[in-house]
């Protein structure tokens, strides 16, 4: 049954998790081929009305939505009706998924000699598998995975088919299409195309709205799709895309059924696929087409070793009870409700709430592995200018210190307590050899990445791009605890930049550097004082910090975990200051957006080569675009529209150098308005 709960934050160690079973186990010890072919009866939804494929398409074109759209189109463009009504079912055509378990059976033999030979282990939370099965028949089920890797798409489906669950219907990008054989087995196996972005195409929007609602009404299948709309390259959570959230609110919203369970799922790697391409992409070397001939050549990963995988199914989160106090939703009585219409602010506010919500618990049931505090160590060891290197026995002590403040904090780690640290550590660097080294006791980052050029034929530059596929390799590692630290370290910040101890003056720049990083890291808009008193507690909690009524001191053991603190937030602060002394130092007037990350990562190179910079890690693309978006947002630069200066970005130098220095505790920040400490 959906929750009725709204996840609460106030102390994480309250929140209990589920433990987990191997599901490869079993695929180790029995025929893979009886597998896929065993006997398959899901549960379905008590409201299920039976279709095929075929009668689902009918049911779209027929609805009053589409044929309203399809006259209104016809009024506009003077096209005639008929003539629209084949282009609808053109997209449709191309959209739709075929979904057959003849295929579905074919994926699961072959997945299953895949995923024993890549990875140790895939963990399943059962107890969540329950909920899920209970959820799916009583009310529409919308799945809601994290997006880290191509890994996922498949995964899902390959878990729900083991437990006997029916098989969801899969949101895909149209660049998958383009794989041929590879393109069409995915449509077979649950997957509908959707373009990229179709903007102001009022027929595309209503075919795949509809077809989208219509699946969900009828509990032809749950629905899976990608709340933040593509992978993450960086494995932090990106700010949720709301088209879809938006369409499966629309059937509950407007009564077309009882309600809507949104299912959160966590899915953890040990070590990521794509570690080194996400790196390279983010330094600029083009994304690899999808292709058949693509994935054939990558075969190679199949001799590689790639740990474990951790999914959790969320507690089902019930659209009604989310919505209950906050929508009247007697407004959409109003309006016949085929005639499509904008959400109202109020209804974009909510939808918008309850993606932060929803991405904050993927987040939440995230599982940690040593190796992502590790990583942290790691980089912070390098940034304080530690050319040796640590030694392995410094490591593994800071490591036990980084795991217990982690527990503090509510991390889902999966620390194996009966195994010895120095273990843990050692089993945690050998999975992760092409990230780091060990020589005479000592640990560091490789310095290169495997280019095949000895570092004597490379320029600085080539060696320096060379380093920086390591270190942001490795930082996405390190990323995947920053949702645990986040709110903590703003307060870290704040405390450090302040002068003197006051509690108000901290908040105001606590509520400053939010809303810097705030497309940067999954801060819901509006909860400022939630956050601020979620930190404050949890350093109270951990002893570094003592508050009084207007007082905040740092206390005598409580150093070593600010500077933790402050050190894990620092690159995002140098990135963001380097950005502002770019476009004050070097935008031209006639720099637009698509020439900002070639010529900020010009800049961040040169700095990075003559000692100005000492985060390797600023030199990542999504790092730049958060920071011009952040800057975007405030006013501190405005991008122009129309005309010959269509993209050009306008900058206000004397803003931009103000909030450069305010950055880095130059300035004081200004005394924010909606303070209620």
């Amino acid at each position: 049954m959906a929750s009725k709960a709204v996840y609460s934050h106030r102390d994480p160690l309250l929140k209990k998790r589920d433990d987990f079973e191997d599901i490869l186990e079993e695929r180790r010890k029995t025929s893979d081929l009886r597998y896929a072919l065993r006997c398959y009866t899901p549960a379905l939804y008590k409201g299920l009305t039976p279709c095929t494929v075929s009668d689902l398409k009918t049911m779209v074109l027929q609805s009053d939505q589409l044929l309203y759209v399809i006259n209104q189109v016809s009024k506009e463009t003077g096209t005639a009706t008929d003539e629209i009504q084949l282009e609808a079912e053109a997209i449709l055509e191309e959209m739709a998924h075929r979904l057959q378990l003849t295929t579905v059976r074919f994926f699961a033999f072959t997945l299953s000699k895949i995923f024993k030979t890549l990875f140790r282990s895939i963990c399943v939370n059962e107890e969540g598998i329950q909920r899920l099965q209970q959820a799916i028949q009583e009310h529409p089920v919308v799945l809601l995975p994290s997006h880290r890797s191509y890994m996922d798409f498949l995964l899902v489906s390959y878990i729900l088919y083991t437990y006997d669950l029916a098989l969801p219907v899969i949101a895909a990008g149209m660049d998958f299409m383009g794989m041929k054989i590879v393109g069409e087995m995915l449509r077979m196996s649950g997957a509908f195309f959707i373009r990229r972005s179709f903007g102001g195409d009022k027929l595309y929007w209503a075919v795949f709205s509809e077809y989208v609602k219509t699946m969900l009404k009828n509990g032809f299948a749950p629905v899976e799709f990608f709340l933040e709309g593509t992978r993450s390259r960086t494995a932090k959570s990106l700010t949720p895309k709301l088209g879809l959230l938006n369409i499966v609110m629309d059937p509950f919203l407007k009564g077309q059924v009882f309600d809507v369970s949104l299912v959160p799922v966590s899915i953890s790697y040990e070590r990521i696929l794509e570690e080194a391409l996400y790196a390279r992409e983010l330094l600029g070397v083009p994304k690899p087409k999808e292709s058949t001939s693509g994935l054939f050549k990558a075969r190679k990963i199949l001799s590689e070793n790639y740990g474990s995988i951790h999914v959790y199914f969320g507690q089902p989160v019930s659209a009604r009870s989310l919505a209950e106090g906050r929508v009247d939703r007697s407004q959409f009585n109003l309006t016949p409700r085929h005639i499509p219409s904008k959400p109202s602010e109020g209804i974009q506010d909510f939808v918008n709430d309850s993606a932060f919500r929803l991405v904050r618990s993927q987040e939440e049931n995230m599982v940690l592995k040593p190796w992502v505090l590790l990583a942290a160590l790691l980089l912070q060891n390098q940034a304080a200018g530690n050319k040796l290197g640590v030694l392995v026995e410094d490591l593994t002590e800071q490591a036990v210190w980084l795991r217990d403040l982690s527990r503090q904090f509510g991390a889902f780690l999966h620390w194996p307590d009966h195994v010895p640290p120095s273990r843990v550590v050692s089993s945690s660097l050998s999975l992760h050899r092409s990230l780091v080294r060990v020589s005479e006791g000592r640990v560091q980052l490789n310095s290169e990445s495997g280019s095949g050029f000895p570092p004597a034929a490379m320029t600085p530059e080539e060696e320096l791009l060379s380093k920086a596929v390591v270190v942001l390799s490795c930082a996405s590692y390190r990323n995947q605890v920053l949702h645990v630290f986040i709110r903590a370290a703003l307060l870290a910040c704040a405390v450090h930049s302040v002068t003197g101890s006051r509690k108000q003056e901290i908040f105001n720049t606590f509520s400053f550097l939010r809303n810097m990083f705030s497309n940067e890291f999954i801060l819901r808009p509006g909860a400022e004082v939630q956050d601020f008193e979620e930190a404050c507690y949890l350093l109270v909690k951990s002893a570094v910090l003592q508050i009084h009524q207007q007082e905040v001191l740092v206390t005598d053991s409580g150093h070593r975990t600010l500077a933790f603190l402050t050190s894990i937030l620092d690159p995002f602060v140098q990135g963001y200051q380097m950005v502002c002394r770019f476009l004050c130092e070097e935008a031209t007037e006639t720099l637009t957006e698509n020439q900002f990350v070639p010529a900020v990562r010009k800049f961040f190179i040169k700095h990075l080569l003559t000692g100005g910079l000492k985060y390797v890690e600023v030199l990542s693309s999504d790092l730049q675009k958060n920071a011009l978006a952040a800057l975007l947002r405030l006013g501190a630069v405005q991008k122009l529209r129309g005309g010959a200066d269509q993209g050009t970005l306008k900058v206000n130098t004397v803003m931009v150098n103000s909030l450069e220095d305010t950055l880095g505790g130059k300035l004081p920040t200004q005394k924010t308005l909606a303070a209620r400490l």
